[in-house]
């Protein structure tokens, strides 16, 4: 099997361990976009030991804020980030799925308060079974894809 190489970043955030296919919503939720400046490396559906196949995101000069990270979470409940500085790992830990969440996702039922004209922020309860599950606070309503909702 080849080897997959991808270089070094000297200054960075290194998103590893996403779920396959999910490296291009991890980009979107970082802010980056075809105009951005940063540097970013990105493989997809590389094969992975643990996870079947995986993604990898390397961001030059960019490090994830809390509400990044409860995104990358929701989406990637078992990806791990890698803080880089001068080449090296500064600090790496796996993402925490957050057992609440507020204003980072919309709730599907077209009929649940939070999606009327009413000044309230969606809200969700948050758990991990085989896959994240949304919960709204409001109405109640399960949301299984997450990803169509950030």
């Amino acid at each position: 099997m080849k080897q997959l190489t991808i270089s070094k970043i000297k200054e960075g955030t290194v998103i590893d361990h996403i779920n396959a296919g999910k490296a291009l919503l991890v980009l979107k939720i970082l802010g980056i976009h075809p105009d951005s400046t940063e540097t970013v490396s990105m493989a997809m559906n590389v094969p992975s030991k643990k996870m079947g196949k995986k993604d990898i995101v390397k961001v030059e000069g960019k490090f994830i804020n809390e509400e990044q990270l409860n995104k990358i979470a929701l989406i990637a409940p078992k990806a791990t980030i890698n803080l880089i500085k001068d080449y090296e790992i500064q600090k790496k830990f796996r993402v925490v799925l957050p057992e609440f969440i507020e204003g980072i996702i919309k709730c599907p039922n077209r009929n649940c308060i939070s999606n009327s004209n009413e000044p309230i922020i969606p809200k969700f309860h948050v758990w991990f079974d085989g896959e994240v599950i949304a919960k709204c606070h409001y109405c109640n309503k399960k949301v299984q894809e997450i990803s169509e909702y950030i």
